[in-house]
């Protein structure tokens, strides 16, 4: 008889032992999403979107720490060290991965050495934005008048951020030289073009949108391959009359310490790509212009390369080192 209840006992150890490898090797005693963007952004909101449903699949706490400054130093640098559990997770975009490197004589973090990737949250494409009262109606009026050589001047929020070098590039596909003029905040950006201060600058519907709904603003085209779905009315640079396959983009993805294994970024990898997938996610990205891009950790990769690439080449020509 005790051999008997020995026997049974040793079959539940093994089956229980076998169930626990099994698992899907989730974060356990919650996660925090450390994120380099202000509290209220739009890439802060679309972090919360994604922590409240993580937070629902895994039956523990998933909060948004916004850790905004330093170029994304602060928020990265917060979480780099971390032990790689998979409970410290960091929100950066195209620029803390791909331009920071190249344009930071010393930068305080490597994002190849220091994080690996976890999941793409969402991509969004800029729209060539013009004051709506202003002389340019189209895009065709706008590079009509760099290529006679008027004094045509474009803003930014960063010098070297994407919204400077994704103009960069688009003032180099035409041929011409426009002066650029850095501000320190998206909000002062977009009032100086409804004002007419700078002539145009690239945005997004979730930074120049509202002005544009306001009527301040004309978004003239999308820099993109195909026309965005939630403004469908307007062209594509090259429908519009502007050079072919340039299109100017940021991403929002997911890191984690380095070390964390592919175990776990896998499996939180796919409880994003549930989260993207879920048509009241979907709803809630679209009103910001944001496009939920599921996909594997590697597609991380691809868009760090891929753009860190794109962004060196136009870098020979626009001299950008911060020190």
């Amino acid at each position: 008889m005790n051999r008997r209840f020995t026997l049974i006992a040793l079959t539940c150890a093994l089956a229980s032992s076998a169930f626990a490898q099994s698992a899907p090797p989730t974060p356990k005693g919650g996660v925090r999403l450390t994120s380099v963007f202000p509290g209220g952004s739009g890439p802060d909101a679309v972090a919360r979107i994604v922590a409240e449903k993580l937070q629902a699949k895994w039956g523990q706490p998933v909060i948004v720490d916004p850790r905004p400054g330093g170029a994304g130093v602060l928020g990265i640098n917060a979480v780099k060290g971390q032990p790689p559990t998979g409970n410290d997770l960091v929100v950066v975009d195209v620029g803390n991965l791909s331009i920071n490197p190249l344009i930071f004589k010393k930068l305080a973090y490597d994002p190849e050495k220091d994080l690996v990737p976890v999941a793409v949250l969402y991509k969004t494409a800029f729209f060539v934005a013009v004051a709506a009262d202003g002389p340019y109606k189209t895009l065709a009026d706008l590079l009509a008048a760099a290529r006679q050589g008027k004094s045509l001047t474009y803003g930014s929020n960063a010098v070297g951020g994407p919204l400077h070098l994704g103009a960069a590039r688009l003032e180099s596909a035409i041929g011409s030289e426009m002066l650029h003029v850095p501000f320190k905040e998206t909000s002062q950006l977009y009032s100086a073009v409804a004002t007419g201060e700078v002539h145009w600058a690239f945005g997004s519907i979730a930074t120049a949108g509202p002005l544009v709904r306001g009527g301040k603003l004309r978004f003239l085209a999308v820099a993109d391959r195909a026309r965005s779905q939630a403004l469908p009315e307007v062209p594509t640079l090259e429908e519009a009359g502007g050079p072919k396959a340039l299109d100017a983009l940021t991403w929002v993805a997911l890191m984690a310490p380095a070390g964390t294994p592919p175990a776990i970024t896998g499996e939180i990898n796919k409880a994003v790509n549930d989260a993207l997938g879920q048509a009241d996610v979907r709803e809630k990205f679209a009103t910001f212009g944001f496009v939920p891009s599921p996909g594997p950790v590697q597609q991380v990769v691809d868009l760090m390369q891929g753009d860190r690439a794109r962004y060196a080449e136009v870098l020979k020509r626009v001299k950008v080192s911060i020190d």
